[in-house]
């Protein structure tokens, strides 16, 4: 990149894989990174934070030992919003058993650490409870859920 922007540079890539990706139809295949900062011309980190804000919007997953891919017709929610809108998908309620981490991990295809970033801060928010020993339970409904 061949000057800064007040923008941010990575959000500026971001933007330009996001063109490519919406060009390439029918390719799920995504540069490596090595291959992304050369033709870019900056750093690694550089180059993840534009992936991480592709991935937050759904557009693309990391695939543990293959690299970065292209989601495609599939579901475009973040990780975050797919777990938390399980506790309405699943009929659950407050003090409901929410599902382990292995059946998260299987279910929504992501690592483990990415799990259980997001079972974090689901906890943070005050959505689960986890109670030593047994799991982690339904604390509260997300606020799409709450009727009136």
């Amino acid at each position: 990149m061949p000057e800064a922007s007040p923008r941010g540079t990575y959000l500026i890539i971001a933007e330009a894989l996001r063109t490519e990706i919406q060009a390439k139809h029918g390719d799920d295949t995504m540069p490596s990174e090595a291959d992304l900062m050369d033709s870019h011309g900056v750093s690694r980190n550089t180059i993840r934070r534009a992936l991480k804000v592709l991935e937050a919007d759904g557009l693309v997953e990391s695939a543990p030992g293959i690299g970065w891919r292209v989601v495609r017709d599939g579901d475009r929610r973040s990780l975050a919003e797919r777990m938390a809108d399980l506790i309405e998908e699943d009929g659950l309620s407050v003090g409901d058993p929410y599902p382990s981490e292995a059946m998260l991990c299987e279910q929504f295809g992501a690592s483990r650490t990415a799990v259980r970033r997001v079972l974090a801060q689901m906890e943070g928010n005050g959505l689960l409870a986890t109670v030593h020993g047994k799991g982690r339970t339904v604390r509260a409904l997300p606020a799409s859920t709450v009727r009136p």
